[in-house]
């Protein structure tokens, strides 16, 4: 297998696959209700909506990474808010999130092999994520998507 093919692999699996480490993002969101995702269980954390929009928000600008090889926060911005909080809207983020995902993905599909050591970003920014190469960056947005799925299946335990 390919290191492409493994990348997407991770990807597929850490969305809607089956993950070594236990359940993928849109099981750990299934049945959540927009009452579940605005919730704050945790004062001063994020809550599960507001992750949600920041997972979506650094896919896209992971997949505009990679159309154009500019670095810069989402275009949304680092953590968007959440600015209607009703079931419909929340309906509307997990799709928007499905539909991000399924980009980036069939991105990471024509991925060339050979871009994985192209750099995106002359320098280490780490506000950014610009400095390192496209495999990094691939890696990476997986790697963040992981730690972010944890982050809300926590917060689903404390919501009860």
């Amino acid at each position: 297998m390919a290191e492409t093919e493994r990348i997407v692999d991770q990807h597929e699996r850490g969305f809607d696959g089956d993950p070594w480490y236990g359940l993928p993002l849109t099981k750990i969101l299934s049945g959540l209700t927009a009452e579940a995702a605005r919730a704050r269980p945790i004062p001063n954390a994020h809550t599960i909506w507001e992750i949600v929009l920041h997972i979506a928000a650094w896919e896209g600008a992971v997949l505009k990474r990679l159309k154009t090889g500019s670095v810069s926060q989402p275009d949304e911005g680092d953590w968007p808010e959440v600015t209607e909080s009703d079931e419909k809207t929340w309906q509307q983020t997990l799709t928007r999130l499905r539909q991000t995902h399924d980009k980036l993905s069939d991105m990471l599909r024509q991925l060339q092999p050979k871009r994985l050591d192209d750099m995106l970003g002359a320098e280490r920014d780490p506000a950014t994520g610009g400095g390192h190469t496209v495999g990094g960056t691939v890696h990476g947005v997986i790697q963040h998507n992981v730690y972010h799925a944890g982050q809300i299946a926590i917060l689903r335990k404390a919501i009860g």
